[in-house]
């Protein structure tokens, strides 16, 4: 019964700290986050099973760690002040294309990373094009364009590329019946 007890404190322990550490850090792992997780594992392991290194506890730690899972999970899924304790509420970085830097500070978050995902998401360059990005509790930042910004994306870009192509096709047709 110890083990349980153990195994439910050290789950709930690391729950608060990725909570804490934030929605960036477990989204986006850096080699030095990968490294820090695989230490934590293996100190958080030690912990669990001390001497005992049977499969008999193995499996008891490793059933204890689902069954708190599934029992969060059933709490998220009935009450929602559960899901924003353990999952956090989106958080909006830019609004009407001005940083709210409050709210990039909270999430560790640059006016660089931003740009990135408004550029591969939504092929936007500049910050005037952004009208929200919020940090989603995935830890995905998640663009939405300022009005007009639409015809500058890249998929208009193309469209447009794709009429003057016709256009030019077009044009090359006409002239070769001129011809014949």
């Amino acid at each position: 019964m110890e083990l349980i007890f153990r195994t439910a404190g050290i789950y709930l322990f690391l729950l608060i700290l990725f909570r804490v550490l934030g929605k960036r850090s477990l989204s986006e792992l850096s080699a030095f986050d990968f490294i820090l997780f695989l230490i934590i594992s293996e100190a958080v392991q030690n912990a669990l099973v001390d001497e005992d290194k049977s499969v008999v506890m193995g499996l008891t730690v490793i059933l204890t760690f689902l069954m708190l899972d599934l029992g969060l999970s059933v709490l998220k899924a009935r009450y929602g002040v559960f899901e924003k304790i353990a999952e956090g509420v989106p958080l909006v970085l830019v609004d009407r294309g001005e940083i709210l830097q409050e709210n990039m500070k909270r999430a560790r978050v640059t006016y660089s990373d931003i740009l990135q995902t408004a550029r591969e998401s939504q092929g936007l360059e500049r910050l005037s094009q952004i009208k929200y990005a919020v940090l989603e509790t995935s830890g995905a930042i998640s663009i939405i364009p300022a009005d007009g910004a639409e015809g500058e994306t890249i998929g208009a870009r193309l469209d447009a590329l794709e009429e003057k192509l016709d256009r030019v096709l077009a044009r090359a047709r006409r002239s070769d019946g001129d011809r014949s």
